[in-house]
């Protein structure tokens, strides 16, 4: 006995028309994510200037093909770089997240909203470049800034009550949504193209979150923002031709993302799209360290000075334990060997050992050069992690998000050390009057790693008053970071 299957094409899925008509017809009206905006613009644009000086990051840049020359194309901050959008994003968006130094969003899901800047940033300055040459008017930096607070505000809403990581899939599936939806804003799609553009950035086969834990873990995590918002634009650019989409992405019984890649489960919400997201963003202004590690590393400082102050070092010590949250066990907490860079930056035995040792903790530090010396393995053995279920708490509580670490220092001679705990990070929203002046001073330093003082002046007077800055045309704006 035969069973007919219905081929009557249904209604888009609820989750891909809300992307739309939030990114099509939202009006922005929150002072504070405006101007939260413009230091997540100048901070995530100086992480990527400071990841130019890693030849294992610049040997990834520029065209596909050498010597390819795209008129019009988008510029590569901090290069001489002028390449089609698509390889343009996927250059801005590797050197954005190499060094794991830009914006953090913490919920059910982990990632960096910012990452989307590589996809919005190319496709503007490439649409600004061609309006120009067909005598017609650039877009404007207020856009990119748009686009930026409704970028974070998909990938950031969509993760706070779903895991991605449970099911094994890495949160660069909502880099590429994200950027899906807002560059196909700036493309000018019409709502029946964007939902299409949004279902076929579900259909791709998603990535695997094996390159960011043991025993794979592995540099491909400091480019894969960069592919997501590559794809993103060549996703929207697909749409824009009419190419057809996949209304029920989602929800389609066997075929569909819930039952392929989410255990059958639907998404779960827990509030609409406004401008949450980048009014609550984290910063990582002191240390480029996995977010969760943040506060322990925090923690770790003050420790320094305080084993210095009664005469110790490391070398003192006879135990550490981190009184920390789930998420950063399950992350973070590593034993045994570590390979490379990438796998130093994901384990927070080694983020806290570093400034306990060196006072310090930079990017160079996860390099070899580094990570050799003996001591840091010695007191990596040293420390243990215990969850705080409050802590744990705290760290999902929508008021308070939270991040703790509480680090307790045990010494040879038997004596402990007052524990020292950190809950919020200086890149935390109810630490922005203190953390903001630090952004700044961390972007000046940026621009002075790539560009000579003259440059640097013109680019600090020129970007960092938000007036000036959002009323500048986007080619404008590329152009001051030419090298």
């Amino acid at each position: 006995m035969s069973s007919h299957i219905s081929n009557e094409r249904p209604q888009p899925d609820k989750v891909l028309a809300d992307i739309a008509d939030y990114v099509l017809n939202y009006k922005i009206t929150s002072d504070l994510a405006w101007s939260t905006a413009h230091y997540c613009l100048l901070d995530t644009l100086g992480c990527g200037l400071e990841a130019l000086t890693y030849p294992a990051c610049t040997k990834l840049l520029g065209p596909v093909v050498k010597g390819t020359v795209v008129p019009n194309g988008a510029k590569v901050p901090g290069t001489q770089f002028q390449l089609d959008p698509i390889q343009a994003a996927f250059n801005i968006g590797a050197i954005i997240r190499w060094l794991d130094f830009n914006d953090t969003w913490l919920a059910a899901e982990w990632g960096h909203p910012s990452d989307n800047l590589g996809g919005i940033l190319a496709t503007a300055d490439w649409l600004s470049r061609t309006n120009l040459a067909e005598g017609k008017a650039p877009l404007k930096m207020k856009q990119v800034l748009e686009a930026m607070i409704m970028a974070h505000e998909v990938q950031g809403v969509l993760a706070l009550e779903n895991s991605f990581n449970k099911v094994g899939l890495d949160h660069v599936l909502l880099v590429k949504v994200a950027s899906t939806a807002v560059v196909g804003k700036l493309l000018g799609l019409s709502r029946d193209e964007l939902i299409n553009a949004i279902s076929l950035a579900f259909v791709d086969g998603q990535s695997l979150r094996t390159y960011r834990h043991a025993p794979n873990t592995g540099s491909r995590k400091s480019w894969a923002a960069g592919d997501a918002t590559a794809r993103a634009v060549r996703l929207a650019l697909i749409a824009q031709t009419g190419e057809m989409g996949y209304p029920s992405v989602l929800t389609a019984k066997t075929w569909g993302f819930y039952d392929v890649s989410f255990k059958g489960n639907e998404f779960k919400f827990q509030r609409g799209y406004g401008s949450y997201v980048m009014e609550n963003v984290l910063f990582k202004i002191s240390f480029p360290a996995e977010f969760h590690a943040q506060t322990a590393v925090e923690a770790a400082m003050t420790l320094n000075k305080k084993l210095a102050a009664i005469g110790k070092t490391s070398e003192d010590i006879k135990k550490i334990t981190i009184r920390t949250h789930e998420a950063a066990i399950r992350i973070i907490d590593k034993k045994g060997p570590l390979n490379n860079p990438a796998d130093r930056d994901h384990t927070i035995q080694y983020m806290v050992a570093i400034p306990l040792i060196f006072g310090r903790l930079t990017a160079a530090d996860y390099e070899d050069v580094v990570a050799q010396d003996p001591r840091i393995d010695i007191l990596r053995d040293k420390i243990s992690c215990v969850e705080d279920p409050q802590f744990t708490k705290d760290y999902h509580d929508p008021e308070k998000r939270s991040i703790p670490n509480a680090l307790t220092i045990e010494l040879n001679d038997g004596t402990v050390l007052d524990e020292v705990v950190v809950e919020y990070p200086i890149g935390h929203k109810r630490r922005r009057e203190e953390g903001i002046p630090e952004l700044l001073k961390k972007y000046k330093i940026n621009l002075a790693r790539i560009f000579p003082e003259k440059q640097q002046k013109t680019l600090q007077a020129r970007t960092m008053d938000y007036a000036t800055l959002q009323d500048m045309d986007v080619q404008e704006f590329v152009d001051l970071f030419v090298i």
